[in-house]
């Protein structure tokens, strides 16, 4: 502020006071005395600053040191770690921890515009779900693959140790080690006499009794005191594909012959015959094959108790640079592998390494158990090196395919066509067409070599697909694929409604004595469709061929859910939402009658039946119908009550909300609606425009026609002789009285018992739920 000197006028400094030496006098003394008072301000604020700061910054020091840790302390959420002076917080996700940079943002991307740091290596806290999922899934499936195998594990052991017990026996009786052949009966004594006359030692029958045993399953025959035993390979799992009652990977157990001869005699030693006996673990091998940061290899390490090896495989350097650290940090060193390179070429690696012979016998494969695929945009490039690297008996493979702008919209078919082989739907099931397409991608690349898919899980999430396959080797099955892969003509530009037809077709018949049944695999018929709708007479167009079979395996999801009240809700933050989808998909699947005569029948082979089709492979929505007639759209209870009282089975999707799976034909859809405005809202006058979807729906304007005739015209309005009078020339502007069936708008019906309150459609818990952008980094 400045302070007028004291000779001046405040009011006006041009102006002076009287006496002006004396003014300048007493101005002089009044600055010394300010400049002292500051001087001594000063010199205390000085002394306070030196003696303090030592201490301040001793204080600072100590507390950075105490709060970074090295790679080596035990992990635990939001430490702070200094690896190579450079420094890291940890995020936790299930019971992994990865390491994110200080200067990077725990949550990347909160806003789909603005200051968005790129990332090094790719890390997307929003599919928390898709790995939650992909941990519980894999374990049911593990457990279920694991008791299989361990428990023809046992008894190849039990027949193992039979066999050299009765080979000792043999011994002890003097009756010789080599095995009789079947009709040989008594032969054994005369050979070894001759063997002794001819001066052969017995060094040389060892050499052949050990020649045979050694041979797994062999099958031969052995006798003892007159009693007959059966071939030993009618009864051993030993080179010899399993019965399909069992529907046992046995290829491991060719891995472990030695270990189990091993086994035996050391148990047999008195010096290891009283120390505890380990314990027989199988392998589990399990391959991220776009792992980024490694946190979903670090889960499945983590959480699936019985995985003996996890390979994290990832083009970028940076990438298996960070997924060391994080398996560094997370003490996973003797479970988790990282491998830098192409996914392609690594898992090329594996062809032609099968898990049986060229005779169907199980051998040492050194294939992945599971593969999972979760890239950034569209899993096709990869399906055709994943199909021959995952087991071929059973293997489980896991794809995520974010491009759903692709597979489930109709901005880009011919994009669809190059990536899945086939084009996308338009309307509210694109999604749910969007995973058969995809499906029929995996079963199609898997059958140019000779194996089978079987769906356990396919789900349409938020923004992306995943699905989970079973591969098996079958040529037999794999020949059913032509007649589970079809094509539909949408009318997407009218009703709604649509029509399937498969590229093959799979009848059973009989053989010529007319006993037993095959099944005989033809051409399909021609579509007898034309260009238009027969309900309103519409444009169509033609999308697919896409996967025609079911997308759930019913068992495999009551299996995931039985093992859901057991988990931690703390390591699985998702669970409600998984609940909520998983019985979605278990309400959806149709209950499919078996045909008592098929051959492939699930309760006659106890495997998957290749031969199933799904009779109702899309869904409709209400409202969507009611917007063609310009209606006021029926509650959803009302139409499955209608449904439900003509004999129709129907339910819901997990794909859209407000939506219903019916096997109810589209003349039975259509009929529906039309009752709904005769019986409970009907259409105001005017309401629809001539030539659109509704006014031929409603049947304005057209001759009285019957909704099934066979012969129909483009516009299925083609009437008989008996329906034709007098007055059928004229058009009528009211709505044609079809043939009519009763319908009964039954809500109580239709209503469904939600007792435990599911959590079924998600809303998004936050703005900006997406993939996010893709990490910054070369090769």
């Amino acid at each position: 502020m400045f302070v007028s000197p004291p000779w001046q006028n405040p009011q006006n400094p041009n102006l002076c006071f009287n006496s002006h030496s004396h003014r300048q006098a007493l101005w002089m003394k009044s600055l010394l005395r300010t400049f002292e008072l500051l001087s001594r301000r000063h010199a205390l604020h000085t002394l306070r600053s030196v003696t303090s700061t030592p201490n301040r910054r001793r204080t600072t020091t100590l507390s950075m040191s105490s709060s970074l840790q090295s790679i080596a302390a035990p992990p635990a959420a939001d430490q702070h770690i200094i690896h190579e002076e450079k420094e890291y917080t940890t995020v936790k996700e299930g019971l992994a921890y990865i390491l994110i940079p200080t200067s990077a943002a725990k949550i990347p991307q909160t806003t789909p515009k603005g200051d968005n740091q790129p990332q090094s290596v790719f890390y997307n806290p929003i599919q928390q779900f898709n790995r939650d999922l992909s941990v519980l899934t894999i374990k049911a499936y593990g457990e279920e693959i694991l008791e299989r195998r361990l428990k023809a594990y046992e008894n190849a052991k039990k027949r193992y140790t039979a066999k050299k017990d009765q080979k000792r026996k043999r011994e002890n009786d003097g009756l010789g080690s080599e095995p009789r052949k079947a009709g040989k009966v008594g032969e054994g004594c005369q050979a070894e006499g001759a063997s002794a006359a001819n001066g052969e030692t017995a060094d040389t029958a060892t050499r052949i009794q050990n020649t045979n045993s050694d041979e797994p399953g062999g099958g031969s025959v052995t006798e003892h005191n007159g009693d007959t035993k059966a071939p030993a390979n009618e009864d051993s799992t030993w080179g010899k594909q399993p019965a399909p009652a069992e529907d046992v990977s046995m290829a491991d157990l060719a891995d472990q012959e030695d270990e189990i001869k091993l086994k035996i005699r050391e148990e047999s030693k008195p010096d290891t015959a009283s120390k505890t006996k380990k314990e027989t673990k199988p392998h589990f091998r399990i391959l991220d094959a776009l792992s980024a940061t490694g946190l979903r290899a670090l889960r499945y390490a983590h959480e699936i108790p019985f995985t003996t090896l996890v390979t994290a495989n990832d083009l970028l350097q940076t990438a298996t640079e960070a997924i060391e650290l994080n398996v560094i940090h997370n003490k996973l060193e003797d479970k988790v592998s990282a491998n830098t390179g192409n996914a392609l070429t690594y898992m090329y690696k594996f062809v032609g390494d099968d898990c049986k012979d060229a005779k169907g016998q199980p051998r040492s494969s050194e294939k992945y158990d599971v593969i999972d695929l979760d890239p950034y945009g569209t899993a096709a490039p990869f399906l055709d090196a994943a199909v021959q690297a995952v087991r071929d008996d059973g293997g489980l493979l896991c794809v995520t395919c974010t491009d759903a702008g692709v597979w489930a919209s109709n901005s880009y078919p011919e994009k669809s066509y190059s990536l899945y082989g086939g084009t996308p739907m338009k309307g509210v099931m694109s999604h749910e067409a969007g995973l058969r397409l995809i499906l029929h991608a995996i079963a199609s690349s898997a059958a140019r070599y000779g194996l089978a898919m079987e769906p356990l899980l396919s789900l349409s999430i938020d923004f992306y697909a995943r699905v989970f396959v079973r591969i098996t080797k079958s040529a037999n099955d794999v020949k059913f694929l032509a007649g589970k892969t079809m094509v539909i003509n949408n009318c997407d530009t009218g009703c709604g409604a649509w029509t399937t037809q498969t590229l093959g077709k799979n009848k059973l018949m009989k053989d010529k004595n007319g006993k037993n049944f095959f099944w005989k695999h033809s051409f399909g018929p021609a579509s007898l469709g034309g260009d238009n709708c027969p309900h309103c007479n519409m444009k169509t167009h033609l999308a697919g061929p896409m996967y025609a079979g079911p997308i759930h395996s019913p068992e495999f999801i009551k299996r995931i859910l039985s093992g859901l009240p057991n988990v931690s809700k703390d390591t699985y933050q998702t669970t409600t939402r998984i609940e909520g989808m998983l019985n979605l998909a278990l309400e959806e699947i149709f209950p499919l009658e078996e045909d008592p005569d098929s051959p492939t029948a699930f309760s006659k082979t106890r495997k998957y039946d290749h031969s199933l089709i799904d009779p109702a492979p899309f869904f409709f929505i209400p409202s969507a119908l009611s917007k063609v007639i310009h209606c006021i759209t029926p509650h959803e209870d009302a139409v499955r009550g209608a449904l439900k009282h003509l004999g129709y089975w129907c339910t819901r999707s997990h794909a859209k909300p407000g939506s219903i799976k019916t096997n109810a034909p589209w003349d039975v859809i259509w009929e529906i609606m039309r009752e709904w405005t005769r019986q409970k809202q009907p259409i105001k006058k005017g309401a629809i425009r001539d030539n659109t979807a509704g006014y031929h729906i409603m049947g304005m304007g057209t001759k009285p026609t019957r909704a099934n005739d066979a012969n129909t015209t483009e516009g299925g309005v083609s009437p008989t002789n008996k329906e034709k009078t007098a007055g059928d020339d004229a058009l009528s502007d009211i709505p044609t009285e079809k043939e009519k069936f009763e319908v009964v708008f039954d809500e109580k019906l239709g209503k469904e018992k939600d007792t435990r309150k599911l959590v079924r459609y998600q809303l998004n818990p936050r703005e900006n739920w997406g993939p996010m952008n893709r990490a910054k980094g070369k090769a």
